[in-house]
């Protein structure tokens, strides 16, 4: 299933023409709203006549904490799964310097694999464990999609034992196309959304409680949310116990008390939802009710929310997110204007807290916890996971 053509090139040779109707091509499909499926199909085709593949996968990444969240294969790789665990075990468990994270995290958009180990590909792990014995894959070149300080996604394009490896001149053209294929990623996810009309199957999850704690009105997506937390059993308890807690805070919240609008976590099918309350402004026999909203956890709350089992300190958790986007400890201590050996000291307690080693077992056992149980399903215009 390999693009027609697309290997009969053997050069390493870019030509100017070539590389300015590519680049060309793939600014405007960029540009064109599309769908991502499309996009992708398209610029990645496109991308072909400039620097063939054989095999190519584009992964969309949590542009928060620079997760993947899908995968989109062509060529080759199509519709070949198999080894997917394996793949992730490589990229967030083990200490590849050209994984996407170390990508995302540094100045280099564009890398191929035996122009970085010259020649000797197996000294990737990547390239020894998963790409050569399992798919017969000789060289591997992959692009980072940028889009200033954010990352969008990635593409990893491959050729075959028969053919040339990556040459530089290819790789510099790859680079050239981050910010592109960025923009394209992004509007596909926001033109998924436009022609949807909301992200959500059953809609916006939102309860009515009124005066005397009945359930008034109701969603069908907030039906459906409390029979999956029902379905939850012991672990998570009768739902309504929690609304009720909820309501009753808001309640206090609006008499004066002091009391924050309150918010409950609770965990769904491998995913953090979030509950919040806050009281109506009622009339006559409509006072006192208190709506409910339902929806998962957002880009801005995922740290805390996964580390939550790990009573980690607010700075704790900072320190965390700067992990997660693959910073190093010095610019670390920079950003949260600390030293560095105040960073590594809060890292040992988060190490401790979370029971792992390392900064890559840190970032694994939240990629396996809250990632890989939804790997592409559909995204919201943050590069989140849309709400079920």
């Amino acid at each position: 299933m390999s693009p027609a053509g697309l290997v009969a090139h053997t050069s390493g040779v870019v030509t100017a023409l070539t590389a300015a109707r590519v680049r060309g091509d793939v600014d405007v499909l960029s540009r064109a709203g599309l769908p991502l499926q499309e996009f992708l199909d398209e610029a990645t085709a496109s991308l072909g006549r400039a620097v063939p593949w054989v095999a190519a996968c584009v992964g969309t990444h949590d542009p928060t904490t620079r997760l993947l969240t899908g995968s989109h294969k062509f060529g080759d790789l199509h519709g070949v799964n198999e080894q997917d665990l394996l793949f992730g075990q490589i990229e967030y468990a083990s200490d590849e310097d050209t994984s996407y994270r170390h990508l995302f995290g540094g100045e280099v958009d564009a890398v191929g694999m035996s122009l970085r180990h010259r020649g000797e590909v197996e000294r990737s792990e990547r390239m020894s464990r998963l790409m050569v014995p399992h798919f017969g894959y000789a060289d591997e070149a992959r692009l980072a999609f940028r889009d200033g300080r954010r990352a969008w996604g990635g593409l990893a394009i491959f050729r075959g034992g028969d053919d040339p490896s990556f040459a530089e001149a290819e790789v510099d053209f790859l680079a050239s196309l981050s910010t592109a294929f960025a923009r394209g990623v992004r509007g596909g996810v926001l033109a998924r959304l436009s022609a949807a009309g909301h992200a959500g199957g059953a809609g916006p999850a939102v309860l009515v409680v009124a005066a005397d704690d009945r359930v008034v009105q109701a969603s069908p997506g907030a039906m459906a949310c409390l029979d999956a937390l029902r379905a939850g059993g012991a672990a998570v308890g009768d739902p309504m116990a929690i609304v009720a807690s909820l309501v009753a805070t808001a309640r206090r919240s609006a008499s004066g008390d002091g009391s924050a609008q309150p918010r409950a976590r609770v965990r769904l099918e491998g995913r953090w939802m979030v509950l919040h309350a806050s009281p109506l402004s009622g009339l006559g026999d409509r006072a006192g009710e208190v709506v409910v909203t339902i929806e998962e956890a957002r880009p801005p709350e995922i740290v805390a929310l996964v580390v939550a089992a790990f009573d980690l300190t607010p700075r704790e958790r900072d320190v965390t997110q700067l992990v997660l986007q693959g910073v190093d400890t010095k610019e670390i201590a920079a950003t949260l204007h600390l030293s560095t050996y105040t960073v590594q000291d809060h890292l040992k307690s988060v190490f401790d807290k979370a029971d792992v080693r390392s900064r890559r077992e840190l970032i694994a056992r939240i990629y396996f916890d809250q990632y890989v149980p939804r790997l592409n399903t559909e995204l919201d215009p943050s590069g989140w996971f849309a709400s079920v």
